[in-house]
């Protein structure tokens, strides 16, 4: 499955938290990790929507998760 976040994306935000050098597995696991934390909060937020009665996702029902 391709990846959608960018390699240097996570890198990008790793060194803005303080990440003087991270390796190429490092950057790889943390992107994993994100996107995979990201699809549960969708799918959480969907289902929250869905309650409300809607079809589109507000940042309530992000932040509810």
């Amino acid at each position: 499955m391709k990846k959608s976040i960018s390699l240097s994306a996570i890198e990008k935000i790793a060194k803005k938290s303080g990440v003087e050098r991270i390796s190429h597995e490092g950057l790889i696991k943390m992107r994993d990790l994100v996107e995979d934390y990201t699809v549960k909060i969708s799918k959480d937020a969907v289902k929250m929507a869905k309650h409300a009665g809607r079809k589109t996702v507000r940042g309530e029902d992000v932040i509810i998760q």
